[in-house]
């Protein structure tokens, strides 16, 4: 009860200071905006703009981490403000900067949703989607595509979890191991469902002998 009260608070003002920052950006005050993003990064997670800059987003998912368990929805939350912060240096003509920052948005939500997070409090499906929009261009770095990998097989789209290891494979950047137990996961499957899923049970198949020839 008591972390459901924190976490209210927490949207709460979180949503108070994003319509600060979205008034900021239409008067074209952006560093003021960057300013208020690194006031609430500092008050609601104890951390601050330049940190969040240098750690890679595979060690801010680690600090979210209590008693063995993620905090998937403060997790969530930082992944929105980190999109924010994206859009505003895309605002000041920083287009690698804002990249980063979505880079870190997306492995964050990613990680959030694989760990049962509120998909309704910062709308996720919406944000994940266009947060890969805006990356299509960019490479997803191999720890971001792996989540990307494990969520479209929990949700059923098997044939875009292929693609990710297909680009995860391309990089080098997964075991023959890990790539054979997804196809053998998929042919526990009824074919129905694999159907469903863009991925039929022959090209399943074909999928685990392609292996041998990659690897």
């Amino acid at each position: 009860m008591l972390r459901r009260d924190y976490l209210v608070r927490m949207i709460e003002e979180m949503t108070e200071v994003l319509g600060k920052v979205f008034m900021l950006r239409q008067n074209k005050k952006l560093t003021e905006a960057l300013w208020s993003l690194d006031e609430l990064y500092k008050r609601q997670f104890r951390l601050h703009a330049r940190l969040l800059d240098t750690l890679p987003a595979k060690d801010i998912v680690e600090l979210f981490h209590s008693g063995g368990e993620l905090e998937a929805d403060k997790l969530q939350s930082l992944a929105r403000l980190l999109k924010e912060e994206g859009d505003i240096r895309l605002a000041m003509q920083e287009e690698e900067e804002a990249a980063t920052r979505w880079l870190k948005s997306l492995h964050l939500y990613l990680a959030a949703g694989l760990h049962g997070a509120d998909r309704s409090l910062w709308n996720w499906p919406d944000a994940v989607s266009e947060l890969q929009d805006l990356l299509k261009s960019y490479r997803l770095p191999p720890e971001t595509e792996l989540l990307l990998m494990k969520l479209e097989e929990s949700e059923g789209r098997y044939d875009q979890a292929e693609n990710a290891l297909y680009r995860l494979m391309t990089e080098e950047s997964i075991s023959k191991e890990e790539a054979d137990a997804f196809y053998r996961r998929l042919l526990t499957l009824p074919s129905e469902q694999l159907e469903e899923g863009g991925l039929p049970v022959e090209e399943v198949r074909e999928g685990l002998l392609e292996l041998e020839k990659h690897f």
